[in-house]
C-alpha cells in the first residue's frame, strides 16, 4: 500500500512539474511571436498601407532605372547588406559592403561617388527605410500644402548611425488614408554641420511591386521655410522591381579597373 502511494505521490509531483514546464514554455513562445514593434503608431500605420514591413523585410534585391539626360542609370541594392552599383554606358560605380568604388576609364563622371552611391535608393524606399536601426522618433508640426493638413513623423538618428547621422528627415502622410505624402529632409554630407535647411518633395504618384507600394514618380518643391511652393523638378522611377532572390556578392564587388573613392563623414 506505501509503495502504491509513493508511486502516486511521485506521479503527481511530475505530472505537475510537466504543467508548470508546458505553461512556461507556452509563455515563451508567446513573447517570442509577439510582434515587437517601437514605432509610433503612425508609422506602423503607414507601413501596413504600403505592403507592410514584415513583406519588405523578406525581400533581398531592389532595382530599377533613372533615365538622365545623358542615359539611363540602373539602380541596384541587396537590402539586407546594402551593398550596391549604379550602371550607364559611361560608368560604373558601386558600394562593395566596405568601400565605395568608381569605374570611369573616359573621366565621364562629375558628381561625388561617395555621396551618390545610394542617394536615390534613399528616396526611392521610402517609407520603409525608416524602419532601420538608430532611428529616434520625435513629433513634428503639421505640414500645410493647398489647405490641406499633413501630419508628421520627425526622423533623427543616434551619433555614429551611417555617413552623415546629423541628418534628418520629415515624413508626412494623409490623414485618411495614411500613405505617405511628403518627405523633408536635410543634408550634412558636404559641411558635416547640422542643417536647418529642410528639402520637400512630394510623393503622390505609386506603384506596386510584388506587394510593396513604392513611388513611380517624386517631386521636389520649391520652399520658403516649410512653405511649399510650385514644383521644381520630379524624378522618374522605370522598371521597377523587388524580389526575394540576393544577387551574388561578385555582382557588387569592385571591377578590377575601377578604383575606390573617399567618402565624407560628418
Amino acid at each position: 500500500m506505501k509503495i502504491i502511494l509513493l508511486f502516486l505521490v511521485i506521479f503527481l509531483l511530475g505530472s505537475c512539474n510537466l504543467s508548470t514546464k508546458k505553461e512556461a514554455a507556452k509563455v515563451v513562445q508567446e513573447k517570442i511571436t509577439e510582434p515587437q514593434s517601437y514605432f509610433p503608431e503612425a508609422l506602423s500605420t503607414i507601413f501596413k498601407v504600403h505592403g507592410g514591413l514584415e513583406l519588405w523585410q523578406q525581400q533581398r534585391t531592389l532595382s530599377y532605372e533613372l533615365p538622365k539626360p545623358n542615359g539611363t542609370e540602373t539602380h541596384t541594392i541587396a537590402l539586407w547588406s546594402r551593398k550596391d552599383r549604379v550602371d550607364s554606358e559611361r560608368f560604373s560605380l558601386g558600394f562593395d559592403g566596405d568601400r565605395v568604388w568608381l569605374l570611369d576609364p573616359d573621366a565621364m563622371y562629375k558628381g561625388d561617388a561617395g555621396f551618390y552611391h545610394n542617394l536615390m535608393f534613399y528616396f526611392y524606399a521610402m517609407p520603409f527605410l525608416l524602419a532601420d536601426d538608430g532611428i529616434i522618433y520625435n513629433e513634428t508640426d503639421d505640414l500645410v500644402f493647398e489647405g490641406k493638413r499633413y501630419p508628421g513623423i520627425h526622423i533623427a538618428y543616434k551619433p555614429g548611425v551611417g555617413v552623415s547621422s546629423k541628418d534628418e528627415y520629415f515624413l508626412h502622410y494623409d490623414p485618411e488614408t495614411f500613405q505617405m505624402a511628403w518627405l523633408g529632409y536635410t543634408v550634412t554630407y558636404t559641411t558635416g554641420k547640422k542643417s536647418d535647411t529642410v528639402t520637400w518633395i512630394r510623393y503622390n504618384n505609386w506603384q506596386t511591386l510584388n506587394g510593396l507600394v513604392l513611388p513611380k514618380a517624386i517631386t521636389w518643391h520649391q520652399t520658403e521655410g516649410r512653405k511649399i511652393l510650385a514644383p521644381k523638378n520630379t524624378v522618374r522611377f522605370k522598371k521597377g522591381m523587388v524580389s526575394p532572390t540576393p544577387k551574388e556578392d561578385e555582382f557588387y564587388a569592385k571591377p578590377e579597373e575601377a578604383v575606390y573613392v573617399t567618402v565624407k563623414k560628418s
